[in-house]
């Protein structure tokens, strides 16, 4: 079997994992900023590749495989596809396609399911061991990505400024956020890029309050969400195993394993990063 170097991508918003692996060897995993095309141009793009990416790789990659948030279609990806055409110039065969497909292969590998991403944005797809079949779209961050941190993020803040939090918590989040008012925010999330970031980076005091109660309900009604705007809405959504990949599923996994229960799915696997598996998928398929 002919030796490949693989450089493989699971790029959100907020990062990018990078795996890089010639067959055979222990792969070498990196991470950089996030790369979304819907944010950012082609030269962008390019600063974060020589910054971040081309210093660990070396001049030899085979393959290229790229999936990322906003690479819907051959068009939205662009930005991404020509700036790795430029930066990998070793590459023979670039491949760019949504973080939606990195996770179905990487979780559901060839067999059928409903693979899912709750991290700083939230997807969702039936996949039939092959592709994706179908998928009940998210209206993106404004106005969607229930159950991502995000979402998460955004709640815990409009909960924060229209005193709508426990005291004790309140007064903790004043402590932890100092300056945080209604002014502040604004300019945050409507003058400045990425809001989606910034309300993500609320999920540090979601994670170390987690015991609270209120916190508790915030996660679960967001999880409660998810799961019948998008999960239910797919036809004989109970007879698939329902997977997961990002960090909120991982790290609050023990409130959505029991908000899937309640709703009568079968929880299937939950990972932090589908990076591993999707590797092993790819292995495969050139074997």
């Amino acid at each position: 079997m002919k030796q490949y170097t693989y450089l493989i991508a699971d790029s959100g918003s907020t990062k990018t994992d990078w795996l890089v692996a010639t067959t055979g060897k222990t792969p070498f995993r990196f991470h950089s900023g996030g790369l979304n095309p819907f944010y950012q141009t082609k030269e962008e793009v390019t600063e974060i590749l020589e910054k971040e990416v081309l210093p660990f790789i070396g001049s030899s990659i085979d393959q290229i495989f790229f999936y990322g948030a906003g690479c819907a279609d051959k068009v939205t990806s662009r930005p991404i596809y020509d700036a790795l055409v430029d930066s990998v110039p070793s590459a023979e065969i670039i491949e760019v396609a949504s973080d939606m497909l990195a996770a179905a292969r990487g979780l559901c590998g060839n067999k059928p399911g409903i693979a899912c991403i709750l991290g700083t944005g939230a997807n969702n797809a039936f996949y039939d061991g092959n592709n994706i079949k179908h998928s009940i779209g998210s209206l993106g961050f404004w106005l969607g990505d229930e159950g991502s941190g995000s979402y998460l993020g955004k709640t815990l803040l409009v909960n924060f400024l229209q005193n709508e939090m426990p005291q004790d918590l309140h007064k903790q989040f004043e402590g932890t956020y100092p300056g945080t008012n209604r002014l502040f925010v604004l300019e945050k999330v409507y003058r400045q890029p990425f809001p989606n970031r910034y309300f993500a980076t609320f999920s540090e005091f979601i994670s170390k309050n987690i015991l609270h109660p209120f916190i508790i309900k915030l996660v679960q009604d967001a999880f409660i969400l998810f799961t019948e705007k998008y999960i239910l809405k797919h036809q004989d959504a109970e007879k698939y195993p329902i997977h997961f990949t990002g960090s909120i599923a991982f790290y609050y996994r023990d409130i959505l394993k029991s908000v899937l229960e309640s709703k009568g799915l079968q929880v299937g696997k939950i990972l932090k990063s589908p990076m591993e598996t999707l590797y092993e998928y790819h292995l495969q398929r050139d074997m």
